[in-house]
């Protein structure tokens, strides 16, 4: 049971919340007409009695309690039954409220979990309020545009979208069919990491390749989704102004814009978003559903371990009791690919390392996920903090980069390298750059283009995460 010393409005609050979640509780105070109140208000437990009594805390088991909430008005008091509380148990966890006035250092000393501040709770709910506020107006913009769109709406997403970006799609698709319209997800480039196919294949989705589309103009709406940027990392034209947008990566507020955007950075998933918008709307989420997003934080935060935030984990909490384990772990544990095993092979005979970086040069290949998967393993080895792999496509010089070093941001230290030669960008654990590969000059054949693409990228990455080469 919880116990709870004090019987005012916070007390009465804190109790009818406990109780609301299936809990026992006990109530205690010396105020016989507020104990009365109590028990009209249907709490069973009410003690009636002196707080600071030690008789009194040992009558009702304080030491076994779950948990000792000290919530009169009387800061003062509040120390002094701390105090008792604490010479009967030093294990109960115990929480206090503090007076307007009180700082740390008036709870010095007395082993208290958690001291309460009037003021910042205050402040917290406030702020509480006001994004339920805003998310619920922008609920209904949203709910506006989406319901005049009597030709349907293209949901962009990244090209060779991920995991994070194919759950938002869907779920901003699923929102899009209950509001009463219909939607087609996007997306450029190739569905080409195994645990991106094992998703679509598993859960049959349906994304459809930007070449078959005839006219993306003819879609009433454009939604562009883990992306803020027309042509930037996505199919979109350039000149498209999507209405739109919503993402979780950072963006220069002066080249994004939409009729409707949401781009939170200070989140880890923009499955999380979703998630939040399916809440607010108390919309079903399915098994499949649940699981899709599940897997979209997971791989976008790291495994919860990569700029997680508490809404990111709040989403996990309400994902993970519907979503499909099983299939979860098909998804996870998908056969890799011959060029995955090249591309990785490649990785570790060519690796170089200069301090914890580890630099790789994996030649030619064919699909450009098969780096980030090469750089994700890479980083796994002893004395590796960040990872940088790079391959030749056809007509581009594709890079990725994975981190664990807190000194560096990948995303900002790949835009200062190579955004003036391409397209950079990412978070400080993750990023990627493609470059053009008429900016490395007039190299006749693709042996002597690679070399030269190789040291312009180690030097460059090198000189801006302020390292020296001592090859």
């Amino acid at each position: 049971m919880y116990i709870i010393l004090g019987s005012g409005t916070a007390a009465h609050y804190a109790g009818s919340r406990l109780k609301e979640a299936g809990n026992r509780v006990t109530m205690v105070d010396i105020n016989r007409e507020r104990i009365e109140a109590l028990r009209e208000m249907g709490f069973e437990s009410v003690v009636e009695g002196d707080i600071r009594s030690e008789d009194v805390l040992r009558k009702i088991d304080v030491e076994k309690a779950k948990g000792v909430l000290v919530l009169t008005t009387d800061p003062e008091l509040n120390r002094t039954v701390a105090k008792a509380v604490r010479e009967i148990s030093r294990e109960v966890p115990l929480i206090v409220r503090a007076g307007r006035h009180d700082t740390g250092e008036d709870f010095k000393g007395l082993e208290i979990d958690e001291v309460i501040y009037p003021t910042s709770a205050v402040a917290e709910k406030a702020l509480e309020s006001l994004e339920e506020l805003e998310l619920n107006r922008n609920l209904k913009r949203l709910n506006s545009i989406i319901g005049d769109a009597a030709k349907g709406i293209a949901i962009v997403t990244q090209d060779n979208p991920d995991p994070d970006s194919i759950a938002s799609a869907v779920a901003l698709k699923g929102i899009i069919e209950e509001i009463g319209s219909s939607a087609d997800i996007i997306f450029g480039g190739e569905i080409g990491h195994e645990e991106n196919k094992a998703l679509i294949n598993l859960l049959g989705l349906q994304l459809t390749p930007i070449a078959k589309i005839k006219n993306i103009t003819d879609y009433s709406k454009i939604a562009l989704i883990e992306a803020s940027i027309p042509g930037k990392n996505n199919c979109l034209p350039k000149e498209i102004r999507p209405t739109i947008i919503i993402d979780h990566h950072p963006y220069d507020p002066d080249k994004v814009s939409a009729d409707y955007l949401d781009i939170r950075p200070e989140i880890g998933a923009t499955s999380t978003i979703l998630t939040e918008y399916l809440t607010e709307l108390e919309l079903e989420i399915s098994e499949d559903l649940a699981t899709l997003l599940l897997y979209g934080i997971k791989t976008d935060t790291a495994d919860f371990t990569r700029g997680a935030t508490p809404k990111d984990l709040r989403a996990v909490a309400l994902l993970y009791p519907k979503a499909s384990q099983e299939l979860l772990t098909k998804i996870e544990t998908p056969p890799m690919s011959s060029e995955t095993i090249d591309v990785l092979g490649e990785a570790i005979k060519n690796r170089r390392i200069v301090g914890s970086l580890l630099l790789a040069n994996v030649g030619f290949i064919r699909d450009r996920d098969t780096l980030p998967q090469a750089a994700d393993y890479l980083l796994r080895l002893e004395g590796v903090s960040t990872v940088l792999v790079y391959g030749l496509g056809e007509d581009v010089v594709h890079i990725s980069a994975r981190n664990k070093d807190t000194r560096i941001n990948l995303g900002d230290s790949m835009g200062q390298a190579f955004g003036e030669m391409g397209e950079a960008g990412g978070r400080a654990s993750a990023a990627a750059a493609r470059i053009n590969l008429g900016l490395f000059g007039s190299a006749k054949d693709k042996g002597s283009l690679l070399k030269l693409a190789e040291e312009a990228i180690t030097e460059r990455f090198l000189k801006v995460i302020g390292m020296e080469d001592k090859k």
